[in-house]
């Protein structure tokens, strides 16, 4: 109720500000811009930006633009409730699409969201309040990892989020350093996750890297976690082939998941359809190049984004789910909502193509090879 009460409050405030500014003779214009433009473009600000257009008067002839002060009033009065209502609807029907329609099963016949929110560099009270923003908006699946060092402020989100256990989805990854030092340095990291995450078990357990000789010993005490309830799946990530062959040939728990790089320049066709045909899950991390490459300042995918009137960010995640693939972007909070809205429209064939062909192979960090990683 005080959420509600909050947003209401700054709706009405944001009204109040542009029905000054054109009782003033200022032009609304620029700042209307800012509110519906495609960069942060969500259902809510478009409704926003439909009521202050409904509340200024303009003139063609005199190329003026003045505020109609009763219709103000009448708007306020009478129609900011509904739009209230509507935000409130769309976020509902956001996180319902989140909770049900974006799900994908794994080999052990759990699910996993589609879509989930990295929290890599995220530290300290900005992780806590991301995580929780995320939940809010409706996302059900968090990824973190011993190396981010942010195992305890994710797990303080999750609760801050007051959503039951149950409803999150929640990945973390054995470090490298720890895969070094024996299976009792992994079973020790794995139970202090654990108890930073403040759960009593993780859905989602994953190798962060193929640690030469070290695979089998940290696998076998996953496998350990699996049978004690401590870790619901377990996985891989960024391995290639020949690791995960290595993999199968003592595993006794297949893995459900191999998380790596992909993104526009960087496809891994070849080693997607490897997994897939081994019934392993693939996870997209990086979706975006991770910023230190521009994939969505392409000319192809800005194209794109306004042929289907989206973002360039949600043509890239709209083009890795329709690759039946499970992606963890990170973002903003003001992007949240966003990520999640991509199931309201599909790319043609011929444009999944065209995105494909962009691929270079090109890692984000030249230091990213699973071959050659120095970590």
């Amino acid at each position: 109720m005080e959420e509600k009460l909050f947003v209401c409050f700054a709706l009405r405030f944001t009204l109040a500000i542009f029905a000054k500014k054109c009782a003033h003779g200022e032009k609304p214009d620029t700042a209307i811009e800012q509110i519906k433009r495609k960069k942060h473009q969500t259902k809510v600000a478009q409704h926003i930006g439909e009521l202050l257009l409904a509340g200024i008067n303009y003139d063609k002839k005199t190329n003026t633009h003045s505020c109609l002060i009763e219709r103000w009033e009448e708007k306020l009065k009478i129609c900011t409730f509904f739009v209230y209502k509507k935000c409130f609807t769309i976020s509902a029907t956001l996180k319902e699409k989140n909770k049900k329609s974006l799900n994908m099963k794994l080999n052990n016949n759990l699910e996993i969201p589609q879509i989930g929110v990295g929290t890599w560099t995220l530290r300290g009270e900005t992780a806590r309040r991301n995580v929780r923003l995320a939940l809010e908006a409706g996302f059900r699946h968090i990824d973190t990892a011993q190396a981010y060092e942010n195992e305890a402020e994710v797990g303080q989100g999750v609760a801050d989020s007051g959503l039951p256990r149950d409803e999150v989805f929640i990945t973390t990854k054995v470090a490298t350093n720890i895969m070094r030092e024996g299976r009792e340095a992994v079973r020790q990291s794995i139970n202090k996750s654990l108890s930073q995450l403040n759960t009593e078990y993780i859905d989602l357990l994953l190798i962060h890297w193929p640690v030469k000789d070290c695979v089998k010993d940290t696998w076998q005490v996953m496998e350990d976690c699996v049978r004690k309830g401590l870790a619901r799946s377990i996985g891989v990530s960024n391995f290639n082939r020949h690791h995960l062959d290595s993999l199968l040939e003592y595993a006794e728990i297949r893995p459900v998941i191999n998380q790596m790089e992909v993104h526009p320049f960087l496809t891994q066709e070849e080693n997607i359809a490897y997994n897939h045909r081994q019934g392993i899950q693939v996870e997209a991390w990086g979706p975006f190049g991770q910023g230190d490459i521009d994939v969505v300042g392409h000319p192809l995918l800005q194209s794109l984004a306004q042929k289907y009137q989206k973002t360039a960010s949600q043509i890239v995640l709209r083009w890795i789910v329709q690759r039946d693939l499970i992606t963890i972007p990170r973002a903003k909070p003001h992007h949240f909502a966003e990520n999640l809205d991509i199931m309201s429209f599909s790319l043609e064939d011929k444009d999944m193509q065209d995105i494909s062909s962009l691929n270079k192979n090109l890692r984000s960090n030249v230091l990213n090879d699973p071959e050659t990683f120095p970590w």
